[in-house]
């Protein structure tokens, strides 16, 4: 059965996409920890980052720090953080959270509430930016 990545990936349930490419998808987490919170995934189906195979794990990386200076391009943050915790959800992806501080980075603090207006909004914005790099 497909993971839910793999049904967003293929349109199944709707994203708010920021990029897309022959290998991986990135998407603003519904959850956001902030404003921008994003999700990188691989389109292969793959449980544990760590078990992709080189083509696809490097590819990956390369990707989410294309969409990271997406990110930080217009998100006011001081950095991006990164987060692979992958227990969630059975399939490989990278979070990717604008920083004020290293307190923005915990998962156990309440997720903001953003209307699909604001998340449609902040999607655009880091498509744009991720355009044009």
């Amino acid at each position: 059965m497909a993971t839910i990545f793999s049904r967003i990936i293929a349109g199944e349930i709707p994203s708010y996409k920021v990029a897309e490419d022959h290998y991986c998808y990135a998407f603003l987490d519904i959850n956001p920890l902030a404003e921008g919170h994003t999700l990188v995934v691989p389109k292969v189906e793959t449980d544990y980052l760590f078990d992709l195979d080189d083509e696809h794990y490097m590819h990956l990386m390369a990707f989410a720090r294309k969409v990271a200076k997406a990110q930080k391009a217009v998100l006011p943050c001081l950095r991006i953080g990164v987060a692979v915790l992958g227990l969630e959800v059975p399939h490989a992806h990278i979070h990717l959270v604008p920083l004020q501080s290293e307190a923005d980075l915990d998962f156990r603090k309440e997720k903001k509430q953003l209307t699909p207006e604001q998340f449609r909004a902040i999607a655009e914005r880091i498509a744009g930016a991720f355009a044009k790099l």
